[in-house]
């Protein structure tokens, strides 16, 4: 920490760690793809389900929830209302009756480009104080610094 954040008060020289602010970015981030996603009519979890069971599925639901680090409980949920507004379809899993696998349905393909659209105007939203340079930098930075929660 450098010699002005170590005479900062207490809480300014919290807010000025990069963590707090990275946080506050990421929470600033995640409302405002919340909210856009939610004009959709779909929670940030339905996104995230959809868009696992289309690159990966059919998928048995508990290798759903590994795949995308989802409590099997909370899964459950998140697919009861996938189902009942016909996003995704769960049927015995032909390798393991014993098993559910889970398919998305064209209605949830549609919704997920939605949802995708979405997100990607809210980081938009989020980033536009940027230029396209910037925005570059930024990303490229967040990857390094991200990478050894990735691996």
């Amino acid at each position: 920490m450098t010699e002005r954040a170590d005479s900062l008060p207490a809480l300014q020289r919290i807010q000025a760690l990069p963590s707090w602010i990275l946080g506050r970015a990421a929470t600033r981030g995640r409302g405002l793809v919340a909210a856009a996603i939610a004009h959709e009519g779909a929670k940030m979890w339905h996104h995230a389900v959809l868009a696992a069971v289309s690159e990966y599925g059919p998928l048995a639901q508990a290798d759903l929830g590994r795949r995308i680090s989802l409590d099997p409980k909370d899964l459950v949920g998140v697919l009861n209302d996938l189902q009942a507004d016909g996003y995704v379809v769960r049927e015995p899993d032909p390798r393991d009756r014993r098993k559910n696998a889970v398919t998305v349905t064209s209605e949830g393909e549609a919704m997920l480009a939605r949802c995708a659209a979405a997100a990607e105007r809210a980081n938009d939203e989020l980033l536009a104080p940027l230029g396209a340079a910037e925005r570059e930098q930024l990303m490229a930075l967040l990857r390094r610094i991200g990478a050894e929660e990735l691996d």
